[in-house]
């Protein structure tokens, strides 16, 4: 019996966040690419939180925007609600998180799918992947169809032999009841993948009109909002928001949990899979922390076009009876009516430490990987992933170096360098703590440090590129423009100076000085600054962090040089490490598995000391001399 054969560039395999970015990038790369999903409908599906960014997920998602990728465009057309967390810390950590009405995000991203040139979508599930001689050649369809292309990126999310559970009931499927894909699984095993089981979960959907408001605090939007895009013009998406609420669990809720977790599968074993540590669930939050005696819900609209509400913060698996008599302890929620069940599921992932910098399996050549199925959490490392791995498979195919953004450059080289280089037992969730460099990484800088390679690689247009140079050369001037603008003592300025509760002059200064001071800031001092030329909002943003912090961000320059340093120093990729002789038998086990790229790669590896990192340095010194000589 004859079966369908076609061909391709690219397929990418699954079409959430992760897989709708690779499909994107490769696309718009000029690649003929084909993106397979179990059900069109299912198109950047948000199956758990309804929104966009976060601490550190912001950044990534800026990140994204300003190499090319779509996410931030999307969520600027479909966002209901829009704040910049952490304003009152430092630029460091402030993150942009929205509010997403789902179905609008889902068919804005469907819409510009379908209208890209070089893409199609196909609706199939696939069951295996074909190599010869380690090397990808095409996938296969449940129905036996083959696609023969030169490279392929999964994205299969939580979708592989996934299971939704509550209490004893345990569904075969994909999250919100869609199909599971219970076939590439064991593919990947027979070419030698290790596959982990790693578990998420999600609150109730419940329905608006059951609850109390009156019994909530109201969390509104930022008056302005600032666009997750670059490119998105911020005037075209002011418009009114609606609100999320606050409430909290209580002792009473506690006590409900405490007395039904002998009917949790979390806790009765019926659940294989390692959870999120950092997104645990509502059962989880009352055994670890029993010294907190309440704990925060987020009641969260789903979209302008639907009552149901989401309740962060209240993920759980226990049984349906159990989740309406805690919920209804909750102030506001006491004759709340569920929609969806609370739930957790677990699925099949790959083990991280298969992959290369690039995203692309070390044991088949031409095969990427991108998002949860690479064991990390969230819909923003998921989109990022997803991204790399399609620039990275237009790259081998076009015979061109991966692009590999490393730990100095974006919380997307932070992200990726954790996945392939440290052991992950657990879904991965970035967070601004794991980025050394974070004052360097800000979200408000991404443009600045990632458009010209968003530029080199295809998918940056000419017009933003030249922005950035433009803009680069508007923050250079205005500060060198303040560093040699003098401010005398006249009864201007220390008039100016007493208002702002700042330190009179003794002395002249300059404009920068001021500027530096914590009281102080670029933007105040508009009344002294009377040759001052007009600027965008982000080049006056710039140029007063830039001064304001200078003396912290020359710090942390200095460190990415001497991180530079490491990373500069490459290893060959055959390089075997057993002919090291001083090495430690861990640190040769570990090293031959993972293949570091570099001598920095090589010093994050778990189980690898410095002193191991000392040996190989004077080893590596040692043999590129006697091959000089």
């Amino acid at each position: 019996m004859p079966y369908l054969e076609e061909t391709y560039d690219v397929a990418v395999v699954g079409a959430g966040h992760a897989g709708c970015e690779a499909a994107l990038a490769c696309a718009r790369l000029g690649l003929e690419t084909i993106l397979f999903t179990i059900s069109v409908d299912s198109i950047a599906l948000m199956p758990c939180n309804p929104n966009v960014g976060g601490s550190s997920k912001g950044h990534l998602v800026r990140e994204l925007d300003a190499l090319g990728g779509e996410m931030g465009k999307n969520i600027d057309k479909t966002f209901i609600q829009s704040k910049m967390l952490n304003e009152s810390k430092g630029p460091a950590v402030h993150s942009l998180r929205a509010q997403a009405d789902k179905q609008s995000y889902t068919a804005k991203m469907r819409q510009t799918l379908e209208n890209t040139n070089c893409l199609t979508i196909r609706q199939a599930e696939i069951t295996d992947i074909i190599t010869e001689d380690g090397r990808l050649t095409g996938v296969k369809t449940f129905s036996g169809a083959v696609y023969h292309v030169k490279a392929a990126v999964l994205c299969t999310g939580t979708y592989l032999k996934a299971r939704c559970i509550y209490g004893e009931v345990s569904n075969p499927t994909g999250p919100g009841g869609l199909q599971a894909a219970n076939y590439l699984t064991d593919s990947l095993k027979s070419h030698g993948i290790e596959m982990f089981r790693f578990k998420t979960g999600t609150p109730a959907r419940v329905d608006k009109r059951s609850i109390d408001f009156s019994k909530m605090e109201e969390q509104f939007g930022d008056r302005r909002v600032v666009p997750f895009s670059f490119s998105t013009d911020a005037d075209s998406i002011q418009k009114e928001q609606v609100s999320c609420w606050l409430t909290y669990t209580n002792e009473k809720t506690h006590q409900i949990i405490r007395d039904n977790l002998d009917r949790s599968p979390l806790f009765s074993g019926a659940i294989e899979g390692t959870g999120p540590r950092y997104c645990p669930s509502i059962e989880d939050k009352v055994v670890k922390f029993p010294d907190k005696n309440r704990h925060q819900v987020f009641v969260e609209p789903e979209g302008l076009y639907t009552n149901e509400m989401y309740l962060g913060g209240m993920s759980s698996s226990l049984p349906e009876d159990v989740q309406y008599a805690m919920y209804r302890t909750v102030p506001g929620l006491e004759h709340v009516k569920i929609v969806r069940n609370a739930y957790a599921i677990e699925y099949d992932c790959i083990n991280s430490l298969e992959l290369t910098p690039s995203l692309e399996f070390k044991k088949i050549k031409g095969l990427f990987s991108g998002g949860q199925f690479n064991g990390s959490s969230g819909y923003e490392e998921a989109a990022v992933q997803g991204f790399m791995a399609g620039v990275n498979a237009a790259m081998e195919i076009r015979g061109k170096e991966p692009v590999i953004l490393d730990r100095s450059q974006a919380y997307i080289g932070v992200l990726i360098d954790d996945l392939v280089t440290k052991e992950n037992h657990e879904p991965y969730r970035m967070m601004t703590s794991r980025a050394e460099y974070r004052l360097l990484l800000r979200q408000d800088n991404a443009d600045l440090r990632l458009r010209k390679i968003g530029y080199e690689i295809g998918l940056v247009s000419e017009e933003d590129y030249h922005y950035i140079l433009w803009k680069e050369n508007r923050i250079e001037e205005e500060i060198k423009r303040l560093s040699q603008t003098n401010v005398g003592t006249g009864r201007a300025v220390q008039d100016f100076l007493l208002k702002h509760n700042s330190t009179l002059l003794k002395s002249g200064t300059t404009m920068a000085e001021l500027v530096k001071r914590p009281e102080l800031d670029y933007f105040m001092l508009t009344e002294l600054d009377y040759n001052r030329p007009a600027l965008p909002e982000d080049v006056k943003t710039q140029v007063n962090i830039n001064i304001k912090y200078e003396g912290y961000i020359n710090r942390q320059k200095q460190q990415v040089a001497q991180f530079k340093k490491l990373e500069s120093k490459k290893i060959p990729a055959d390089f075997d490490y057993s002919k090291v002789s001083s090495l430690r038998k861990e640190a040769i086990q570990k090293l031959n598995r993972q293949k570091p790229i570099s001598i920095g790669q090589a010093s994050r590896i778990s189980g690898v000391s410095p002193a191991d990192i000392s040996v190989l340095l004077v080893y590596l010194e040692q043999l590129r001399h006697s091959k000089r000589t």
